[in-house]
């Protein structure tokens, strides 16, 4: 008989979980209601994207992607730190441009400037909608001069806060968020002797 201590293991448990789901999934059905309005069992549906977790391990052909794998677990701590910096460093960008560009913002709105853009017009409202303008602006470049432009023709001021913006957050922040990333990536492989180990006796 096999040791029940394989019940431990985080792999049987995943399963285990995934085929409690399955089965209450099937009496909800049966008996008419949605499995759909459980928060939790669309979390548990979720979390069998995991397994494709274990099928990595099994083949020595997948050994570059399960090294990737490994490499990104390893870093989300700093991910989660570059990504939180990132937000504050923008936060502090949208307390200025909301403090200072606002009222000529409701100056432009009640020309008809963004007419056609109804987040445009509340782009200014809050903090929040900055945030989401300097995103949306800055970071991915998605219709970089359909506010900036008309706000930097009424108040020159403006000028300083966009590209300030993007110079800080693009060619600053985003890069030094890459440094360190790439530099925690250089410091786990160093300390991954074991792994380094596996590998050597594969090849």
């Amino acid at each position: 008989s096999r040791d029940p201590s394989f019940l431990k293991e985080f792999w049987t448990q995943l399963d285990i979980m995934i085929i409690l789901a399955g089965l209450i999934q099937i009496i909800l059905d049966g008996v008419g209601l949605s499995g759909d309005s459980f928060a939790l069992l669309r979390i548990l549906r979720v979390v069998r994207i995991l397994r494709l977790l274990k099928l990595f391990r099994k083949f020595a052909m997948l050994k570059e992607l399960r090294k990737l794998l490994l490499m990104a677990t390893s870093c989300f701590k700093t991910l989660f730190w570059s990504f939180l910096f990132c937000f504050i460093c923008m936060t502090a960008w949208s307390m200025l441009a909301v403090e200072m560009l606002h009222m000529d913002m409701k100056v432009l709105v009640a020309e008809g400037a963004w007419r056609d853009c109804s987040f445009c017009e509340r782009s200014l409202s809050n903090v929040m909608n900055a945030n989401l303008l300097l995103f949306k602006t800055v970071v991915a470049i998605d219709s970089w001069g359909k506010v900036a432009v008309p706000l930097i023709e009424r108040n020159p001021f403006a000028a300083l806060i966009f590209c300030g913006s993007q110079l800080s957050i693009v060619f600053g922040v985003l890069n030094l968020i890459v440094a360190v990333v790439v530099d925690q990536f250089a410091e786990q492989r160093t300390k991954d002797v074991t792994n380094m180990a596996n590998e050597l006796e594969e090849e």
